[in-house]
């Protein structure tokens, strides 16, 4: 760094010291000035860039500058985003505001709230922390304008993020989410800003509609003999689920006390995901211990559902169902009633979905990835991604909720259990079917960003034309888009034998990530001869495209 370019950056750092309204990030950006050149880095890392704003909000660190979380770039959001909703004439009903037990959340919600009111607009502000699907289901419910949720999901301890939703109560796709961008970046300094502080709060009669919606899910008649145990992961989600459990007729799962109340330091687990090897190990060792016969977990903003179950076979005797299963075992589930509407699930998902839709005479689409496209699919009946997102009631949620699957998947496991049987034996009779579909991921986490964008230029410039001893039979770049996706930055691969692989950045998190499929039919009801066979041919495939990837 020349010091031309530290002078520049200490200077917007003093800068923004001087309108900076958060005593801890203050005295955060303090330290890093007196502390000279031993900070330059640091100061470039925070003040060189922003955080942008997209579809995914925004999501990074909590911390002083521009490329970080703090209450300067929240509180120019939330002015961007009533900018946008007032020439848009979008103002006839109230923005709806929830946050998650993060670091900041609750004061970074009730900035936003503070802008709304400011701007003119109406605001209504959670009165606790708060599951995202709450937000998500509220804002139709009370007609509102538009919703905002403080969280990073299942981030790392370090973030937070800021998701929002229009009034369909969809999550933002473009072009609104550029106008958003546009409308943040000509926020003038923030005493220009105008705040008020008398928005509304809502709490108990906005929580009861939704816990009263989802316990309608479950037919009165439905079997409801089954053992849970239940891990929030430190989480929002624990007391709306017992309570949705309660209120749905089923007993109350046990839950893990070490995990049960929120902490934004999650401090069990490496990383708050229970997607993430190691995660739900507490869970699992609960329902061993109880006889459970199921372990759910929701992530910290709850608005995903990871499902265990006992296997003989795994080690320690149980194994999580990976998303795709759990989505393949909803759909049969949900779409057997042969429902007037559409499937829809994103294209790093199995292709499974297409073929249980097509047995039961359900219209089928494949979106995006993300429920920001998944949840606006028109006449939409069930929708998920492989990423532990399930939309089981879209027409009151139109976004993955962890609430209403949970509900849902207690429903499934309790008529399994009552028939004899349990959703192992339900998987199996789906690949018996339609044929044994196995995925698999494979993901490069990185600090440098310009390794996953070299990996992309790698693989469109020396295409495979194997990959497991499968013939790449197509490639479709999709950042060239197509009549039914818009255009993003992925590769997907079509291989013999219908497998198949899709390969994108992720976009909340700085990896690379290989969506793997493979179709093996099953002979003579062999299941698990054709296990064996599909991860065979997964770790193979999973071989040559790292190799050809550079990961």
């Amino acid at each position: 760094m020349t010091v031309d370019d530290a002078a520049l950056i200490r200077t917007a750092a003093e800068a923004w010291l001087a309108e900076d309204p958060d005593e801890d990030t203050r005295a955060e950006l303090r330290r890093l000035l007196d502390a000279g050149p031993a900070s330059e880095g640091e100061l470039a890392d925070r003040f060189r860039g922003k955080l942008e704003f997209g579809t995914a909000g925004l999501r990074g660190a909590v911390g002083a500058g521009p490329n970080r979380m703090n209450r300067v770039v929240v509180i120019r959001a939330a002015a961007g985003l009533a900018a946008y909703l007032k020439a848009n004439g979008l103002t006839d009903g109230p923005v709806l505001i929830g946050y998650d037990a993060r670091h900041k959340s609750d004061v970074f919600a009730r900035d936003t709230a503070a802008v709304i009111r400011g701007a003119g607009l109406d605001a209504v502000l959670l009165d606790r922390p708060t599951p995202t699907p709450v937000v998500a289901f509220g804002i139709r419910h009370l007609k509102a304008v538009a919703g905002v949720v403080v969280t990073a999901s299942h981030n790392p301890p370090q973030d937070n993020g800021y998701k929002v939703y229009l009034g369909d109560g969809s999550q933002i796709v473009p072009p609104a989410d550029h106008e958003i961008a546009a409308a943040i970046d000509a926020v003038g300094p923030l005493d220009t800003v105008p705040r008020g502080d008398d928005w509304q709060t809502t709490g108990d009669d906005l929580l009861d509609a939704y816990l009263d919606r989802i316990a309608t899910l479950v037919p009165a008649d439905a079997p409801r003999d089954l053992k849970v145990a239940y891990t929030p992961l430190h989480g929002v989600g624990r007391l709306l689920v017992e309570d949705a459990v309660r209120r749905a007729g089923f007993d109350v799962p046990a839950v893990v006390s070490s995990q049960a109340d929120p902490d934004p330091d999650f401090p069990t687990v490496a990383f708050p995901n229970p997607e993430e090897p190691g995660a739900i190990d507490a869970a699992l060792e609960l329902a061993r211990a109880e006889g459970s016969d199921l372990a759910v977990a929701n992530d910290p903003d709850a608005d995903r559902c990871a499902v265990a179950v006992p296997d003989p076979a795994a080690d320690g005797g149980w194994r999580m169902l990976r998303g795709d299963e759990l989505g393949a075992l909803l759909g049969e589930f949900l779409l057997s009633s042969r429902p007037d509407g559409v499937a829809a699930c994103s294209i790093v998902s199995s292709s499974l979905l297409g073929k249980i839709a097509a047995a039961y005479g359900v219209r089928y689409v494949d979106t995006l990835t993300g429920f920001k496209w998944i949840g606006r699919v028109p006449e939409l009946v069930f929708g998920y991604e492989e990423a532990l997102g399930y939309c089981v009631d879209p027409a009151a949620v139109k976004d993955k909720d962890g609430v209403s699957t949970l509900i849902r998947v207690l429903e499934l496991g309790a008529q399994a259990k009552a028939d004899g049987r349990t959703l192992l034996d339900l998987l199996d009779d789906l690949a018996k079917k339609y044929g044994l579909h196995a995925t698999d991921q494979l993901s490069a986490r990185v600090e440098d960003l310009s390794l996953i964008a070299a990996a992309m230029d790698r693989l469109r410039a020396t295409p495979p034309t194997t990959l497991g001893g499968h013939t790449v039979d197509r490639i479709d770049d999709l950042s060239q888009g197509s009549e039914h996706l818009p255009p993003t930055d992925g590769l997907r691969y079509t291989l013999s034998e219908g497998a198949r692989v899709v390969v994108r950045p992720s976009g909340t998190e700085p990896k690379l990530k290989c969506y793997l499929e493979v179709v093996i039919p099953v002979e003579g009801d062999d299941v698990a001869a054709a296990r064996t066979k599909a991860a065979e041919e997964l770790a193979a495939i999973k071989q040559d495209l790292g190799v050809a990837a550079g990961i």
